[in-house]
């Protein structure tokens, strides 16, 4: 495993980011433990996860992805190796503060997180998308008394548009609070558009880490799905048919697997490598339903792409 900065901070990341919204979902809670152990011997230290996850489960508001984690933590005795990212905003509880980036549903879903990861202090903690009804500045001010309450180490944002991002980059410049440095966009080598066209550049040039979640576009880019073969069961199927069954799509496989081809690497890391030579990209978030699947995804930190493979990528995907 190779390791990397997040952003402008003084934090060490695993270059690949182990994702757990399947934890409880399409993965139970043995074969959760078992794909954590796999991630963890490979030198993996990067866990990220939400208080709604798992989407799937039977409850009504999640919470279960970090309910794993936690007993998986405990069982292990090794928290204090990883470094451990959540998320908040979405609905946890009814009323009309169940949801939102206010103050009182943050400190709230705060200490239920801590309670549910069975731990005393986050990471990162990142808001999951950005909440109309709440002013930035309440937003980053309760962050900011989190972070010197000492529950939280750092804070970052997920599926900000560039706009709301500088605008609270802005915000804490201005009051001299804690800043986002972390931001979680959809982004992978199908779906380029969205992050390329403004988040690059201002994270780029505000030296924010980037933890692009979906890297392998719900399996798409696994190399799994085929132009003229029945569509895989799975949880992801029609999503990924209705959003990748295109030309578009289609392009970027076929060179997928012709540069796959000539380096006699797998898809998948070919894949995940031309996302790590992204200049803005710190660690992709890979998720496995098994450990098998995870160790297909791993080895693309040892993969490096010649300046010709990442053109030949970028064309298809352009």
């Amino acid at each position: 495993m190779h390791y990397r900065r997040l952003g402008r901070t003084g934090l060490k990341v695993s270059a690949l980011c182990l994702g757990t919204m399947q934890f409880g979902w399409t993965a139970d809670e043995a074969t959760s433990f078992t794909v954590m152990d796999a991630y963890s011997a490979a030198g993996g230290t990067f866990l990220d996860t939400s208080d709604i996850y798992s989407l799937g489960s039977a409850d009504k508001y999640g919470g279960i992805s970090e309910q794993i984690i936690g007993r998986w933590m405990q069982a292990r005795a090794n928290r204090r190796e990883l470094v451990l990212a959540t998320k908040v905003r979405g609905r946890m509880w009814e009323g009309p503060n169940g949801e939102g980036l206010n103050r009182v549903h943050l400190i709230r879903a705060c200490d239920d997180s801590l309670r549910r990861l069975q731990t005393d202090y986050i990471d990162l903690y990142q808001a999951h998308w950005y909440d109309a009804d709440t002013p930035i500045e309440e937003t980053l001010e309760t962050l900011t008394d989190l972070v010197r309450a000492g529950k939280v180490r750092y804070i970052g944002c997920s599926n900000y548009p560039a706009w709301r991002l500088a605008l609270a980059l802005g915000a804490s410049e201005r009051l001299h609070i804690a800043r986002y440095d972390s931001l979680q966009p959809h982004y992978n080598l199908a779906h380029r558009d969205e992050f390329e066209r403004e988040l690059a550049d201002l994270c780029l040039d505000q030296n924010i880490g980037v933890i692009p979640y979906s890297p392998l576009a719900g399996g798409f880019l696994t190399g799994k799905y085929r132009r003229d073969a029945d569509v895989p069961t799975s949880a992801r199927a029609s999503g990924v048919q209705k959003r990748y069954f295109n030309q578009r799509g289609w392009a970027v496989i076929d060179t997928l697997e012709q540069v796959s081809q000539a380096c006699g690497t797998p898809v998948v890391q070919i894949a995940l490598a031309w996302l790590l030579s992204r200049p803005a990209v710190t660690s992709p978030i890979i998720g496995a339903n098994r450990p098998e699947q995870l160790q297909d995804a791993l080895g693309a930190v040892d993969v490096t792409l010649t300046s010709e493979e990442i053109k030949q990528l970028d064309d298809a995907s352009t």
